[in-house]
Order: C-alpha cells, then structure tokens, then sequence
C-alpha cells in the first residue's frame, strides 16, 4: 500500500521540479546570469550535464527492478540455482548479470531468499555481483565513457571475478551458518510483510508505485553527487585534484571513499565518475565503478538492519580489501 507519506515527498518533488522548470524557461537568464559568478555558472553546466544523461537510465533501472519486485519470485530465482555451495557461485554471478537491480533494491531480495534456504555466500555474490552486472548499468557505462574498452571490460570483468571472490571469502569466514537479523514478528511466527505479494489484479499498480518510490529515492543521491562532483571540478585547486588524481595508490582509495559516501545508485555513477576522467587515474575511476555499488553509506545502513553486525563489518572489510587489491593489481598488470 501506497503511504501517504510517500506521496507527500513525490508532490514535493513534482513542485520542485515544476519550479526549476518555470525558472528555466520562463525568466530572463541572461539577466539572471550576468549576477552570477562565473564559477557558478560552470558548476551548474557541469551539474546539469551529469543529470540530464543519467536520468533517461535511471528511469530504465527502476522499471526493470520495479518489475522485476512484482513479477519475478523468489522461488523462480532459486530454481536456477544449483545446490551444491561451490557450483551455485558462478550461476549467482551469472543471475547478477541478468536481473537489472540496483543496490538499494538487491538488499531486501537477497534476505528473502536467504530466509527462504539460499546459502549465504551464494546470497553475498548476487548481494555485490547484481548491481552491477546488470544489462542497464553496462548501457549506462558504455555511453558515459564512450564504449572506451579498458573501461568496460575493466569494470564489468573485475565485478564478476570481486562477487565469486568476495562470496568464497564469506563462505570461509561463516560456513553458511545464519547471519540474519530478525524481526519480532518473524520470531512469533507472523507473516513477513516484505514476503507479501500484491494480488494478480494489482501487480501492475504496485510496479508503478514501487517505480515511482525508488526514481525519487535514487534522484536525491543523484542529485547530490553531481553537485559534489560538480563543485569538485570547480572549485578544488587543480594541482590538488592533479596531485591527488595521478598517484597510482591513493587515488583509488580517495575514489572508493568517495564513492561510499556519495551513494550513487549504479544507473547513474558511470556518469559521475566520467566527469573525473580527465584529473584521475583509470583505476581510480575503476575502483569508483566497482566499489560504490557493492558497497556505500545508504546501503551500509541497510545491511546492518537485516544482518547481524559480525557479518555486515566482516562483509565490508571483505569487499573493501577485495576491490582496493584488484584494481592495484589491474594498475600494474594491464594499465
């Protein structure tokens, strides 16, 4: 059921774009623009450069995964899973790479099955690997960058080898034994609301519902990581970001924190990350690509209320050392 709450920030957001639209089209900009300073101004070009590219695949995520919430079981999912622990890995990779997911919406999915007989470590290769393997965020990188090929092979290459690793890793640290927090309800052995299905009749209108939720929900992160982005080429001393940019160790590190906190979702960061590509390393823009969407604050926040809090620090040591070694192995092998 749709809250009214929900509904309240979708008016909100409909009346703030409707006011930047009026401001666009219908005020004076070249008066407006003489009283702002240019900096500003270039803020705002790189700003709205980000947006307006990444918004068209944002709206594709949401559907498939909006469609995918509604349509696609869990039961279906598990079917093509093998059940032998170490021969499910690459199928889970595999799955990944077929279900637009974001990261935001893999969390939930991933418990479900989990509660429903899903060993762990196969849960934890889908949990990093579904992000971004998925068909929206190759198209999104491939027009970010250009279909520039160290780029997607690098990206999308690491990503499937990180998940297998990243899940073998869990597999030895917690031999599939349950890592779930549970709720009071699930403990008395009510109904999970999360495991409630709309009726038949109803599918389509909850997809859009759910749709509408998460394009709102994504949208705030966009927003705010392109303007960070944009203030950063701005207003960052450029020997800095060059200095910061050019050294082969820190600059992957600097991209994964900022990665992490920015919480971009996965249909959109290619485009952030593009805006860097000029100050920054390859495998530092890798490490942005590959880290943000296994890992980053929003989702932290996430795993820590479904998940005991042995599992969620384990997992992101697991994940952070994963990813920070492999793209310094890329750097010295391939770049």
């Amino acid at each position: 059921m749709r809250t009214s709450n929900n509904l309240f920030k979708d008016i909100i957001g409909l009346l703030l774009i409707g006011f930047f639209l009026y401001l666009f089209f219908f005020m004076d900009m070249k008066d407006f623009s003489e009283k702002i300073p240019g900096s500003w101004l270039n803020v705002n070009t790189i700003f709205l450069s980000i947006v307006i590219e990444a918004v068209p695949f944002i709206l594709l995520g949401v559907f498939a995964s909006a469609l995918i919430q509604t349509f696609v079981s869990e039961e279906k999912i598990k079917k093509f899973l093998p059940k032998n622990a170490f021969a499910a890995i690459i199928p889970a990779a595999i799955l990944g790479a077929i279900f637009p997911i974001c990261e935001c919406a893999i969390i939930p999915v991933v418990r479900r099955l989990i509660k429903k007989g899903m060993p762990l470590h196969v849960g934890v290769v889908f949990l990093v690997g579904a992000p971004i393997l998925n068909p929206v965020v190759v198209a999104s990188t491939f027009y970010a960058f250009n279909g520039d090929p160290i780029i997607m092979y690098g990206r999308f290459g690491l990503a499937f080898v990180l998940c297998i690793v990243s899940g073998l890793l869990m597999l030895l640290l917690f031999d599939n034994k349950n890592q779930l927090r549970w709720t009071k309800n699930e403990l008395q052995g009510r109904v999970d609301t999360e495991d409630e299905q709309p009726a038949t009749a109803n599918k389509w209108k909850a997809t859009f519902y759910h749709a509408s939720d998460e394009f709102f929900d994504m949208g705030k992160y966009l927003i705010a990581g392109a303007f960070i982005a944009s203030l950063f080429q701005t207003f960052l001393d450029r020997d800095v970001l060059v200095a910061l940019g050019s050294n082969e160790v820190l600059s992957p590190a600097v991209m994964m924190a900022f990665a992490y906190v920015l919480s971009l979702c996965s249909e959109a960061d290619a485009f952030v990350a593009a805006s860097f590509g000029s100050t920054f390393t390859t495998g530092s823009i890798l490490a942005f690509l590959i880290y943000g969407p296994m890992l980053d604050l929003k989702n932290t926040f996430m795993l820590f209320a479904y998940f005991k809090t042995k599992f969620v620090l384990a997992f992101m040591a697991v994940v952070t050392i994963v990813v920070f070694a492999a793209i310094l192995i890329f750097q010295q092998i391939v770049l």
